[in-house]
């Protein structure tokens, strides 16, 4: 009878600790209250729409190239000298992920070398160099660069990749994996065709590289990490996911960014089982979901996820997904649905009956629904409905528009964007010098890489020998 009692006690107390760990689950940086969070977000963006719109009575001049009305970008960019005081992005972020500090107070590191020739013995100068570096770094670009990583690029915490004045490509191996680390920002930076690797030693600190297996091939992998910021970044055309945020990450904004050519495009929890991603807070806010985009915009499994802002500007099989009892809050966003009548709606409960998820707490406020879109709430209070827009209020879609305006990588040949210039009194890296004027075509398309140079040569060489041949043809006849 002992042993029975005792099994019992167990027993009991192990229902106990299940219960505890499904009513308990928080994340170092998970805010206690993310309704404030949310409603903080819309008080800014209340705040710098209404500064634009008194600038464009009281003032003659056009407004709209500096206060645009989105909070982080009129924070930085109508300071003619920013370039002068980069790191003031940092203060900028809103959202779940607005303490994200990245580099912040660190040294500004410049990135001379594109190549990313040896994973465990990255060669000072390079992006991976810099990455797995422990102090904070500010890392910036002196020219326009492709980086065809050979494996996926693992960073350590405080670190900010800004490609503010350059045009900077991210392709390859990986990509971007912020696995266990916090503090991160990655600004205008742009991230494509990322492909498996691994299964090879990877360095991810000065002082440790390991055994990595085969990865997914995400153009940004969050995995365990948190206080992260994604700004103003264009991706597209990767293996796996666009952006994953898995196993207990937290604090995030992706802000900005314009997706592109892909189908399952963000994840965001690891599983419906894994309890800390309960903790899972994320801020999705100003971002335009493009061109032959399919489905997870994002896919949410657990966490709270406020979607705020966005331009959804059609998908193949729906927007917005789940599983896992998500908090879904979506405000102000415009859903422009297919011409599909089968893929109207807006959301998507994966692999559970309306008997599962009619208390899950989807809502949907102050959307702009076009084409047909419908977004199906749930939740408390909130009685299930299948509702069609019929019209809109011009002002909402305005704002929308000006709100994703400058969405993706900022491309600009103004406001001496192509030279890199640090702060007053501000140290640089070891590895460089004080740049010149950066190539003439920086913030264009064009790049520049060893191959792209090898190809220059090879054409300007094959054109000398015609035009030689030709010559020598002429003369013989």
């Amino acid at each position: 009878m002992e042993i029975l009692g005792s099994c019992i006690t167990v027993f009991l107390l192990s229902l106990q600790l299940v219960s505890s760990m499904n009513n308990l689950t928080v994340l170092p940086g998970q805010h206690p209250n993310p309704e404030a969070v949310a409603q903080h977000v819309h008080r800014i963006v209340n705040t710098s729409l209404s500064r634009r719109e008194m600038l464009s009575y009281t003032t003659h001049e056009d407004s709209s190239n500096c206060v645009t009305g989105n909070p982080i970008d009129d924070c930085w960019r109508c300071d003619p000298n920013w370039r002068l005081n980069r790191q003031r992005l940092a203060d900028c972020a809103i959202g779940f992920g607005r303490n994200a500090l990245g580099g912040k107070n660190g040294r500004y590191y410049v990135v001379t070398d594109s190549s990313d020739r040896d994973a465990v013995n990255p060669t000072p100068g390079t992006l991976r160099y810099a990455v797995i570096q422990t102090e904070p770094l500010w890392i910036v670009f002196p020219t326009n660069m492709l980086i065809h990583l050979s494996q996926e690029l693992i960073f350590n915490s405080y670190k900010t990749l800004d490609g503010r004045g350059a045009n900077v490509h991210i392709t390859g191996g990986g990509c971007l994996t912020l696995q266990y680390v916090s503090n991160i920002i990655i600004h205008n930076i742009h991230i494509h065709h990322c492909y498996q690797s691994g299964e090879t030693n990877v360095r991810s600190s000065p002082t440790h590289y390991g055994w990595r297996t085969k990865s997914d091939g995400d153009g940004i992998s969050i995995f365990g990490a948190r206080d992260i910021w994604i700004d103003h970044c264009a991706l597209s055309h990767c293996k796996d996911g666009l952006i994953d945020a898995v196993m207990g990450s937290t604090a995030i904004t992706v802000s900005n960014n314009h997706f592109s050519h892909h189908n399952e495009v963000m994840l965001l929890g690891h599983s419906d089982d894994y309890l800390p991603d309960s903790g899972m807070q994320v801020t999705i806010a100003f971002n335009i979901f493009g061109h032959k985009l399919i489905q997870r915009m994002p896919r949410c499994r657990r966490g709270y996820i406020h979607v705020v802002n966005n331009d959804f500007t059609r998908w193949e099989m729906y927007a917005i997904g789940g599983s896992g009892n998500p908090t879904i809050n979506s405000q102000g966003n415009r859903y422009i649905a297919p011409f599909d009548r089968n893929a109207k709606e807006v959301t998507k409960r994966v692999g559970s009956s309306e008997g599962n998820w009619r208390d899950w707490n989807w809502r949907s406020e102050g959307d702009v629904l076009v084409n047909g879109a419908y977004f199906v709430a749930s939740g408390e209070g909130v009685e299930v409905k299948y509702e069609k827009a019929y019209s809109t209020e011009p002002k909402s879609a305005a704002y929308i528009d000006q709100l994703t305006l400058n969405a993706g990588v900022l491309v600009s040949r103004g406001n001496n964007l192509g030279k890199w210039t640090s702060e007053s009194g501000g140290d640089l890296d070891e590895n460089s010098d004080m740049f010149e004027d950066y190539d003439e075509y920086s913030g264009s398309h064009r790049l520049h890489s060893n191959h792209s140079i090898l190809q220059t040569f090879i054409t300007t060489l094959i054109i000398f020998l015609l035009l030689t041949l030709h010559h020598n043809l002429s003369v013989q006849m």
